[in-house]
């Protein structure tokens, strides 16, 4: 009787060994797939790559990661969160990747996974239409220059302001729509953002703003965010194959030219940033 009591006993251990073994050998992509959904996580107030147009979510990023669903044979679940939370939301495992995108940096390389670039990043100013005292980047010196809370271009920005002989007035911003709203009502002088964020905006208020070219500080490009654990790494292994997939038949450039006005011509990946 106790003999048959210990087979069972060890029977059931086992199926719960094997169990638990099954779970932990399932990794990100494996559970993705299972599920059937890609849970991103995103501002929505960083166009064209995220923002909402008429109540919808729309942008960049929205176009190629529907298209990443397709290659995946899953759909996409959006976070939408504020910037400075995005990235404490992907370590704390909300979702399964960022959409942002982020500028590449050496710092955030070392914390993060990026995807293959999907554009440009590098830093340039939006002004008021019309002002005549910013004409070239470095006539910003003493200004008061909007710029995002915790971006890559408030490093940019805060660097640069080291090398003018008036060091700029840095207002930091929650989202990038705030600067623009203070801009258009002259309570700074400028916005520093990406040049596709910018170009984006000025194309869309001709009236109100315009860009300050030509960019300054170190080229650089945007990309999408995930963890570097081993678990996460085949998902992002695939998305990289989704990713250059999409450049080389064409699609990621028609949408870049959708949003931006152009395509970039941008690096499979890139190992060393510029800073």
């Amino acid at each position: 009787m106790r003999a048959g009591f210990l087979v069972r006993g060890l029977a059931t251990a086992a199926l719960l060994l094997g169990t638990t073994f099954s779970a932990h050998a399932e990794d990100a992509l494996a559970r993705v797939k299972a599920a059937g959904s890609l849970k991103v996580g995103t501002e929505t107030a960083f166009a064209p790559f995220d923002f909402i147009d008429a109540g919808e979510h729309a942008g960049l990023n929205v176009d190629v990661f529907a298209e990443i669903g397709k290659e995946l044979g899953v759909t996409i679940e959006w976070v939408a969160l504020p910037w400075e939370g995005v990235l404490p939301g992907l370590e704390a495992g909300k979702f399964d990747m960022v959409a942002g995108p982020a500028t590449i940096t050496k710092a955030r390389m070392e914390r993060y996974r990026f995807t293959p670039p999907v554009a440009e990043a590098t830093v340039a100013i939006l002004k008021k239409a019309g002002d005549t005292t910013i004409t070239k980047p470095e006539d910003i010196a003493g200004k008061a220059i909007g710029v995002g809370k915790a971006t890559a271009q408030l490093a940019q920005l805060t660097a640069y302001s080291e090398t003018l002989p008036t060091k700029v007035d840095v207002r930091e911003y929650p989202a990038f729509t705030e600067s623009y709203a203070d801009l258009a009502a002259g309570r700074i002088a400028g916005v520093a953002n990406s040049l596709p964020n910018i170009a984006f905006v000025a194309s869309q208020r001709k009236d109100t703003f315009e860009v300050v070219l030509p960019p300054f500080g170190q080229k650089s490009y945007f990309g999408f965010i995930g963890t570097k654990d081993a678990d996460h790494a085949p998902l992002m292994v695939a998305i990289d194959a989704a990713l250059l997939k999409m450049k080389g038949d064409g699609r990621l450039a028609e949408m870049q030219k959708k949003w931006f006005g152009a395509s970039f011509d941008t690096p499979d990946s890139v190992p060393d940033p510029a800073f």
